[in-house]
């Protein structure tokens, strides 16, 4: 039931920072339920689940350094254009019918809040690989649009109608592009 994840080397010239995991297998959604209870309202440990399987990860300081730089941009850019983007941190993503849960890096509602369920942006640091795969969790999940930032670089995904793609430029989310195209733009150092 319980099985740590080896951490993936890093080359070289990368820092020695790595994420801690922990996957548990054959995980009912009472029992995600139950650790989401047990955890509370703390921060820290983020979950993901998907069909009973669920990742614990706990990110390093390299990882939230990186997420903190990349949600400062956004949030700049947006503050910018004056965009009523609302960034919700870590929500707790989650539809038991689909058997699937997330809590993003950061993610972003445009306008209220109220009565959402979920974000329309989600950003996910990919520190160290290997796990759930992240794009199904968000696909059962409805969000409109992930970027994934990854040895440098992002990736933007985006959902439509249970599919999801590697967006290019044409299909992403309309409200998304001009900052995607300045986001990837901007190297963050790591």
């Amino acid at each position: 039931m319980l099985s740590p994840e080896p951490a993936a080397p890093r080359r070289a010239h990368q820092t020695s920072s790595v994420d801690n995991r922990i996957f548990l297998h054959d995980v009912s959604w009472r029992g995600l339920e139950h650790v989401l209870e047990l955890r509370g309202d703390r921060a820290g440990v983020r979950l993901t689940y998907l069909h009973g399987e669920l990742e614990l990860t706990s990110p390093s300081t390299d990882h939230e350094a990186i997420k903190k730089t990349i949600a400062r941009l956004v949030e700049a850019f947006a503050e910018e254009l004056g965009l009523d983007l609302n960034g919700v941190g870590s929500w707790t993503i989650a539809r038991s019918e689909a058997e699937r849960a997330a809590e993003p890096d950061e993610c972003y509602v445009m306008g209220s809040v109220k009565g959402r369920d979920k974000p329309d942006l989600a950003i996910e640091v990919v520190w160290t690989s290997g796990g759930i795969d992240k794009l199904d969790v968000y696909r059962g999940l409805g969000v409109r649009e992930v970027w994934i930032w990854q040895d440098g670089a992002f990736a933007s995904s985006c959902s439509s109608a249970n599919a999801t793609s590697r967006a290019s430029r044409a299909n992403c989310c309309p409200v998304w592009i001009s900052a995607w195209l300045l986001v990837w733009r901007l190297p963050i150092a790591r």
